[in-house]
């Protein structure tokens, strides 16, 4: 069973997708509020805050989908996801204290309005309440795929700070961290699905790959529109990346051709954040040809996700994920 390739000139259908999913999504926010729920007032606030930023919830959305296309039609794949929806979450929260962003989505930050120490706290809450969950589901494979996959989240946000404002970092060290810090959440999110369906174990380790390259494909069109985007169509700044010293594969692959004044300068902005210069970092970025293999990049891991794929049947919920694959990418065209 061979499926068509992904292609960048084939419009993702982002609705229909979305669409598909809706019933389940609709059930997972419903508990995702009801469980967000607490005494404590300040926990309130910041969770009707995150959930008010909205986002595309497409953790969360990609697990009923793997459900779906397993053939689950019980009823933990609406728990699951939102367990990955909350541990996605506070990652977020986390991230943006270390980040010491205050801009997400076009909107304040949690840190920008309450506070370091209160974004951390409700972060540490989101943590508890998706292992709350991840318990009632009672299965020891569903508990350790999401218990290594949290731990190796953590793992990754540690990676990533210790490559901020470090201009030899390679590729090999940069994709180390993006598939610590977002593939393994998308590799668990589809692998959980195979699992509810209860698919053979080939089709559950090519639902996991799926993830994993979809993460890749994912984080790395992320990165590459830190230099091709603005705050109105991302909710963060142009070269908000390198302002905080992050040397994403743009910018290790344009250093890779620089010549040497240039090379100076882009090592100049890693090490230390920036943004004097930051038009002509840009074009130095651009005329290297870094840009381009940076979406080559991230196309090449949108065809093996959707390869991956070949293992499942044929469904309407296959076909979604494979316009997520077009969708992960399409954002840096």
């Amino acid at each position: 069973m061979t499926l068509m390739p992904a292609d960048a000139s084939r419009p993702a259908d982002f609705a229909h997708v979305r669409d598909l999913a809706a019933a389940d999504m609709q059930r997972v926010d419903a508990l995702i509020r009801q469980r967000l729920s607490s005494h404590v007032v300040l926990i309130n606030q910041i969770a009707d805050h995150i959930i008010a930023s909205g986002g595309k919830r497409l953790r969360p959305m990609l697990h009923v989908l793997a459900a779906g296309a397993a053939g689950y039609t019980g009823e933990q794949q609406i728990k699951l996801a939102a367990v990955i929806e909350f541990i996605h979450t506070s990652t977020l929260l986390h991230d943006d204290v270390v980040d010491e962003s205050d801009l997400r989505r076009g909107r304040k930050t949690a840190n920008a309005l309450w506070g370091n120490a209160a974004s951390v706290l409700v972060g540490d809450f989101l943590y508890s309440r998706s292992f709350q969950l991840m318990v009632e589901l009672d299965d020891m494979r569903i508990m350790r795929i999401l218990a290594d996959t949290t731990n190796t989240i953590a793992e990754g946000e540690v990676l990533q700070l210790l490559n901020i404002g470090n201009a030899d970092v390679s590729e090999a060290a940069y994709l180390a961290v993006i598939e610590r810090k977002t593939a393994v959440l998308f590799a668990a999110a589809t692998e959980l699905g195979g699992i509810l369906g209860g698919l053979p174990e080939i089709q559950v380790a090519a639902l996991r790959r799926y993830g994993m390259e979809l993460g890749y494909a994912f984080q790395i069109a992320d990165d590459l529109l830190d230099y091709l985007g603005d705050a109105g169509t991302l909710g963060k700044n142009i070269g908000d990346d390198l302002a905080e010293g992050k040397p994403t594969l743009p910018l290790i692959y344009a250093l890779e051709k620089a010549n040497p004044e240039q090379a100076q300068s882009l090592r100049h902005a890693i090490e230390h954040g920036g943004l004097d210069s930051l038009d002509r970092i840009i074009a130095s970025i651009r005329d290297s040809g870094a840009l381009e293999r940076t979406r080559d990049r991230a196309l090449m891991h949108a065809q093996a996700a959707r390869e991956a794929l070949s293992a499942l049947p044929a469904s309407a919920y296959r076909d979604a994920l494979a316009t997520l694959t077009d969708y992960s990418v399409q954002r840096a065209f």
